[in-house]
């Protein structure tokens, strides 16, 4: 498979390590802005899971200031079969639907969208082109949340379920601190524990959530309950914490009749688990049925609710 990498911040830097360790895959093409980062040295990249950036052998890759010009080129288009896209969210569905019409499958770095209908909008078109579309929910691939959701098939009730996640305002990046082009600290962190808690108990009645926000000094947080019927409340708690040297970290706690079950540590790499995944569903042209369009729209719609929720001092919202 040829895949070209759009976007060489942290997590296009992330994945193009990431796709080095697949096999049967090739970086035909990368697409950047920056001529430094497009002659291979991406060392001044820094993101929140620490690791230092590198530079990269891309002798034989095709090199791009655009997408646009990528998609346009007949050299590539001839070899291309799908586009990882890791640009700043607000570009997410130009650049989606712009590769999903050249023919091309399409890995989507998360949010999905900035918005419900941006995200429908990529799912359908996907969808009546016949292309392979994932959003790269990456905590599906992390084993402890993959083991978790296993062992909740048979643990019985839930009796309380948490899930936090906090890290310091991005000071390596000036696009995700503009909320008009990332949706801000919360959307762009929590998405990850509200995609999972989709995944475990689909779509929630409705929601309420608190918290505070002042983007300029770096924070930007949310306590949120999602309220199922039947089962206890699910918390998801977390965001931008000061001060820029606050450490990135992710946790929950699940019990159940059974038990506990915890996290709080990391893989070493679901990252390569998770794009081998994508290749192999682009290999047998099969949809991602561990990761479904469907659900990356519905975190996009769930987390909005809950920001909904925050801007109205905890008032419930439904949310079907």
């Amino acid at each position: 498979m040829n895949v070209a990498v759009a976007g060489l911040g942290f997590m296009g830097a992330t994945h193009l390590k990431a796709w080095r360790k697949i096999p049967g895959v090739h970086v035909a093409a990368i697409v950047s802005s920056s001529a430094e980062k497009l002659s291979g040295d991406l060392t001044s990249i820094a993101g929140n899971l620490g690791g230092a950036g590198e530079r990269f052998d891309l002798s034989g890759v095709r090199k791009y200031h655009s997408l646009e010009d990528a998609l346009r080129d007949p050299v590539l288009d001839k070899v291309l079969d799908a586009v990882d896209i890791c640009l700043p969210t607000d570009r997410h569905e130009s650049a989606a639907l712009a590769a999903i019409l050249a023919g091309k499958h399409v890995l989507l770095e998360k949010p999905m969208a900035l918005d419900f209908a941006s995200a429908e909008r990529i799912r359908r078109c996907a969808e009546e082109n016949r292309r392979i579309l994932m959003v790269a929910q990456v905590l599906r691939f992390i084993t402890a949340y993959r083991s978790a959701r296993e062992w909740l098939q048979s643990a019985g009730a839930v009796r309380a379920a948490m899930f936090r996640r906090r890290c310091a305002a991005p000071g390596w990046s000036s696009w995700l601190g503009d909320k008009s082009r990332s949706g801000g600290g919360v959307f762009d962190l929590l998405i990850h524990d509200v995609d999972f808690c989709l995944s475990l108990w689909g779509m929630p009645e409705a929601v309420r959530a608190t918290g505070y926000e002042s983007l300029a000094d770096g924070i930007d947080l949310l306590h949120a309950e999602l309220q199922y019927p039947g089962m206890t409340p699910v918390f998801i708690t977390g965001g931008w914490h000061p001060p820029a040297s606050y450490p990135f970290s992710m946790d929950f706690t699940i019990v159940t009749d059974s038990g506990t079950r915890e996290y709080w540590a990391d893989d070493a790499d679901p990252f390569a688990a998770e794009l081998n995944y994508f290749a192999d569903c682009v290999h047998h042209n099969r949809p991602p049925v561990l990761c479904l369009p469907r659900q990356s729209a519905q975190a996009v719609a769930l987390l909005r609710f809950m920001l909904e929720s925050r801007e109205h001092n905890g008032e419930t919202i439904g949310t079907v």
